[in-house]
């Protein structure tokens, strides 16, 4: 019995880490391996003054996991049907595209986002804009129009939103970038 239990661990610890072996180099008798690995982020742990910060974050975090999955899905949506976008030669064809899109959109995700609020509306802008590197505006304006994309910042702005607002991880969206990492690493 012992013997399996040893024989299933081994077999465990031989699994590929995600290391890529990159070259040895040799040096005198000795050759040196190197290996490129995964990056890993650190972040010092988070000191709160109180309670209600320690809350208010904890809130932000729930809200960052309920609204990235749905950034991620944009993103990979983007680039799936961008190249079939472009390759289309009628605007007609493109609208169609467009419209079936939106719908299947809308089917899988309208009663979720009918419980939303502005500020994960305004979220969600943030993360499509880190996921893609594009502005929500200028994603409307490349597969809408001009029109179209005037008319939804004209929306936006009504809710206190812009959908040209871009997306700084350095400066103003600090802790939201610091929480996506961590759900990214599968720390949350």
């Amino acid at each position: 019995m012992l013997f399996f239990l040893v024989l299933a661990n081994c077999a465990k610890s031989q699994v590929r880490d995600s290391a890529n072996y990159v070259m040895g180099t040799v040096v005198g008798s000795d050759t040196i391996i190197q290996v490129r690995v995964k990056e890993i982020w650190i972040f010092p742990e988070r000191k709160f003054a109180n309670k209600r910060q320690q809350q208010n974050y904890s809130r932000y975090v729930a809200k960052v996991k309920k609204v990235y999955p749905v950034a991620v899905e944009a993103k990979l949506l983007l680039e799936k049907y961008e190249p079939q976008y472009y390759a289309l030669d009628s605007q007609r064809e493109r609208r169609k595209l467009m419209k079936n899109l939106e719908k299947e959109l809308l089917d899988k995700h309208k009663e979720e986002l009918k419980k939303w609020s502005i500020s994960d509306g305004t979220m969600l802008l943030k993360l499509i804009n880190r996921e893609t590197h594009r502005t929500a505006y200028s994603i409307i304006k490349d597969f809408r129009g001009d029109v179209s994309a005037m008319f939804w910042q004209g929306i936006a702005r009504l809710f206190k939103n812009n959908l040209k607002d871009g997306y700084s991880p350095e400066e103003e969206d600090k802790m939201l970038e610091e929480i996506v990492r961590k759900i990214e690493s599968g720390y949350y």
